[in-house]
């Protein structure tokens, strides 16, 4: 017991070190440049996660209760929240204009980003009603844009599992992320069209590939069924692929690219490009990483968890390669 409390007094001991010693840096530093944390920020630091991260961690650190509570703001009040703080740091905006609008952007980067995420969860736990209109118009416009030309013989038909569901009612298929799912599959079919065919057809299809020396000496028919395992369901990995996307955006992973990207508040457009972006490399990754089965998908996807979390520890890191979904996206 003695050893552990000694580290944790070590531990609380060098809490309140760094913080005194971060505090007295700040003094220093606007004694020797004149200028506050938030103004050596905006003036110093290229617009984009770099600047709004560093913003968001200031003022969380702050002791002042209203820089403290500027980062949960609601956007309609960002405005005067810009006016309070610039007063209370003594702040002429006549003569620092661009401080006032650098500052506003990167508050609404933040009050977005926290926004964005409450809308997503909602959309996560709302469950997919069969008997709701709208929801059932949803799926059907994926069914015709994935399958075109091809009629749907019946709500309920093994038919599904031509677009990668498990049975014949697609409902069952999205009860873990609910709404969610079927807003991010019918997205990427409509706005990245050609893509998300293409992505589904080579889904459906086996991939040729080397043998090894056991595998030759299996017979004709097992290679068969082993090469077809390499496939996988395209909409089962299109709501593991919106997981993905959604523990990125809660554990605020998505905040470089997002604060990359848009300009302002992020959306749930921005949200949706990103899955496109996501079930993109997801399948790059998964031709490459050339699994055995779909037993490996855990493995692989947990690897291409990785990295892309790895991706997005680069401040400059934006994800918005050149593909449909993804032409209204800036990058800062």
């Amino acid at each position: 017991m003695q050893p552990f409390s000694f580290r944790m007094v070590v531990q609380v001991w060098l809490y309140f070190y760094c913080i005194c010693l971060w505090r007295f840096l700040k003094f220093v530093a606007r004694k020797l440049t004149g200028r506050c944390e938030l103004q050596r920020i905006c003036y110093s630091t290229k617009p984009g996660a770099r600047r709004t991260m560093k913003i968001e961690r200031s003022l969380k650190n702050s002791k002042n209760k209203l820089l403290q509570t500027a980062v949960s703001a609601h956007p309609d009040a960002i405005e005067k929240t810009v006016d309070d703080i610039m007063a209370l740091k003594e702040i002429n905006l006549d003569t620092n204009p661009q401080l006032g609008v650098s500052f506003q952007s990167c508050l609404l980067q933040i009050a977005g980003y926290r926004n964005l995420t409450v809308e997503i969860e909602k959309l996560r736990r709302e469950p997919y009603d069969a008997d709701n209109p709208d929801h059932e118009e949803m799926l059907l416009k994926l069914w015709k844009s994935l399958k075109p030309g091809v009629p749907l013989q019946s709500r309920i038909s093994k038919q599904w599992c031509e677009i990668g569901f498990q049975g014949d009612d697609p409902k069952t298929d999205f009860r873990g992320m609910g709404l969610l799912g079927l807003h991010n599959l019918l997205y990427f079919a409509e706005r990245d069209t050609a893509a998300a065919l293409q992505v589904l057809s080579d889904s459906l299809q086996p991939r040729s590939r080397e043998f090894t020396k056991e595998e030759r000496s299996k017979s004709e028919w097992e290679k068969k069924k082993f090469d077809k395992a390499i496939g996988y369901s395209f909409a089962i990995v299109g709501i593991n692929i919106t997981d993905l996307a959604y523990n990125l955006l809660i554990s605020g992973a998505l905040k470089t690219h997002f604060y990359n990207v848009a300009p302002e508040a992020p959306e749930l457009h921005h949200f949706q490009q990103t899955f496109c972006y996501l079930m993109h490399e997801f399948h790059n990754f998964w031709i490459e990483e050339d699994p055995v089965d779909i037993m490996e998908f855990n493995r692989v996807r947990g690897k291409f968890h990785r990295h892309i979390l790895k991706q997005l520890q680069n401040p400059d890191m934006a994800l918005c390669p050149h593909f449909a979904a993804s032409d209204n996206l800036i990058n800062l």
